[in-house]
């Protein structure tokens, strides 16, 4: 441990030197580039041995210096939204140390946690919720009086959000809110020209600043032309900004703006920080900063190094269930011309890149909307197409109202595609799918498709663009496990959807205990079943690629139930409440077949799933083998 401190120090030796922002203050003006130089370095190193997001956070190391250096954490509120640009704050904040455990259980989030340290004092993980959260610091410090800062640092993506407006339709001028906007992919102002640049430069220096407090201050004191000469001024300075940038949204708002400025020059960000929290109001930093810099791959491709996985991972072989769900769609769409693709800015999460290629007039990438996403979809389908959305588990969640109201209640063929569905342990808490199958499971009308299996997702996709309701099809973020697909699909028919099982009917009597199960944690199962045959104890399971209508999935298994008393374990990778577990087994509680049956329920029992020790996440949550075997081996 000592000499890793030691290469750590010579490495890193000005990292090394900070380890709260108070101490980055002592730091010189000279000393900051080699600073950044050193946490680009170290930020490179870490995350690609443990994985994590690269780009984003190389493009934010100044910005978060000069933050730090400017308040003071955590009297001061800093907010990142998303949050996954947050890596810098945690290294200023102390948490250099932990970063070898960097989004492992009981680790280094990859996002702000509350939990995790005083300087975290917003938990995000999804966009577009970080202004409404900052309004609400904002408006809290001035109820009490205080004059803590708070600081809300957004990419230009977030603004594509709903919740981004809203909260800026809310926001007021006597406020001590710190808004900076991060560009790093699209223009938000109107630039004309050299002289336009040279005015947004001008606009940053310290030398405008100066000039610009003391013309105010002479002509507020002199005696009867002053002020007057002052509006005019100021009216002459808008009419000529307006002519260069257009008209500022934010200024017509009430707040006061600066910028555009390189976001990646520290000097001139700490800059307009200053002047911003000078003012005392609700400001507005308009920053242009490089995603990937100072890390030549990430710069060309930043897209690909968004989030990147550990070294060492184990390669996959062929293509994850994402890139499948989008190459079959796409050769679908080739033959119907009235199937389209919707996404909220996931095109490449969603495996949904050869469908944008291929069928660009019926592609969509709505931005960072899920609501909109679904309810725009409802408007094709309400229209005579048939629209495809797909987003990611814990995303869909925004989407709540939308899918009832707009798409359920009107019986729209519209389907949607839940990727990343089940535990993702990496991610976290934010980024679990648990949640999907009990609220679409509520909604009338709703069909849940399950697959684990390519075939088993193409049969799904098949069977929803032809229903005539709204459908979802969830498979998690993955690939097919070939032992999973052998077990299930290698002496079955190959274009039956809905049930399979590892046993036949006319040896169903030999059956200790069945499983009824879905979605890849049947590996587990599998994995029970075997210890358990190696203790004298046969386990049938059964394993679900359709789960809604349940009165169907009902009939499909009664078949397969043993006459006998014995077991019967329903699992899933999903919160308990209002889940498959409870809803099929009430569902098949009214059968005969069912009286002299024991009914488990495994799932996610009243949690987050959060990952408070280094384990294995279904450990976490009691879905690993052991918890199966020991499930069926008790008494109970």
């Amino acid at each position: 441990m000592a000499e890793e401190q030691k290469d750590s120090t010579m490495r890193y030796p000005y990292l090394e030197k900070v380890n709260s922002p108070e101490e980055l203050k002592n730091l010189s003006s000279e000393e900051l580039p080699l600073l950044a130089n050193e946490i680009r370095s170290f930020l490179i190193e870490q995350v690609s041995e443990h994985g994590g997001h690269l780009a984003s956070n190389l493009g934010v190391v100044e910005l978060t210096l000069a933050i730090h250096r400017v308040f003071s954490s955590p009297k001061d509120h800093v907010i990142f939204d998303v949050g996954h640009q947050s890596y810098v704050h945690k290294l200023l904040t102390g948490r250099r140390e932990k970063f070898s455990t960097l989004r492992q259980g009981g680790g280094l989030s990859g996002f702000p946690k509350r939990s995790e340290s005083e300087h975290d004092c917003f938990g995000t993980g999804h966009s577009s919720t970080s202004l409404s959260a900052a309004l609400g610091f904002a408006e809290a410090d001035r109820l009490s009086g205080s004059n803590a800062y708070t600081v809300c640092v957004l990419g230009d993506g977030a603004y594509t959000g709903g919740m981004i407006h809203e909260a800026l339709n809310n926001c007021r001028k006597k406020l001590r809110l710190i808004i900076v906007i991060n560009e790093n992919e699209m223009s938000i102002s109107k630039n004309i020209g050299r002289f336009a640049k040279s005015l947004s430069n001008l606009r940053s220096s310290q030398r405008y600043f100066r000039t610009k407090s003391l013309t105010i201050s002479v002509l507020n004191h002199l005696p009867l032309i002053g002020k007057p000469l002052f509006r005019l001024l100021l009216r002459l300075k808008i009419a000529i900004k307006s002519a260069l940038y257009g008209s500022n949204y934010f200024e017509n708002l009430g707040m006061t703006y600066f910028g555009p400025v390189d976001g990646n020059d520290e000097a001139s960000v700490e800059r307009l920080l200053r002047e911003a929290k000078a003012t005392g109001q609700s400001c507005v930093i308009h920053l242009k900063t490089q995603k990937g810099k100072g890390y030549a791959p990430a710069e060309t491709r930043p897209d690909r190094f968004h989030g990147i996985s550990p070294n060492g991972k184990k390669p996959a072989t062929g293509p994850s269930f994402s890139e499948e769900m989008g190459s079959y769609l796409t050769a679908k769409a080739m033959k119907n011309e009235r199937i389209c693709a919707v996404t909220a800015a996931m095109t490449e999460g969603t495996g949904l890149t050869p469908f944008r290629s291929a069928h660009p007039g019926r592609f969509f990438d709505v931005g960072i909307a899920e609501e909109h996403a679904v309810t725009f979809a409802a408007g094709l389908a309400a229209n005579g197409y048939r629209p495809v959305v797909a987003i990611y588990s814990t995303f869909l969640q925004r989407s709540y109202d939308n899918i009832i109201h707009d798409v359920a209640l009107q019986e729209l063929p519209v389907v949607l595609c839940v990727d990343r569905a089940g535990l993702n342990a990496g991610d976290g808490a934010t980024h679990h799918g648990i949640f999907d199958v009990a609220f679409l499971s509520q909604i009338p009308g709703m069909r849940i498709y399950t697959p684990v299996t390519r075939k088993g997702l193409q049969l799904s996709l098949e069977a929803a663009l032809k229903a005539n309701g709204p459908c979802a099809i969830r498979y998690a973020n993955g690939y097919e496990d070939a032992e999973v697909a052998e077990a299930f699909y290698g002496t079955s028919p190959q274009n039956d959807l809905g049930l399979r099982s590892n046993y036949p009917l006319n040896q169903k009597e030999d059956i200790d205990a069945v499983i009824v199960t879905h979605g890849r944690i049947v590996r587990e199962v599998m994995k029970a079943a075997t210890s358990l045959k190696e203790q004298g104890l046969r386990v049938g399971i059964l394993l679900l690629e359709q789960l809604k209508p349940y009165g169907e999935t009902a009939q499909r298994i009664l078949p397969y139930l043993p006459q006998k008393a014995c077991k019967v374990i329903f699992l899933e990778e999903e919160i308990r409440a209002g889940g498959m577990g409870m809803l099929l087994s009430e569902e098949l509680s009214h059968h005969a077949q069912m009286q002299n049956k024991r009914v488990r329920i495994l799932a996610v029992e009243e949690s987050f799933a959060v990952q408070e020790k280094d384990e294995p996440i279904l450990k976490t949550v009691g879905l690993d083998c052991d918890s199966i075997v020991a499930c069926i081996l008790s008494k109970d």
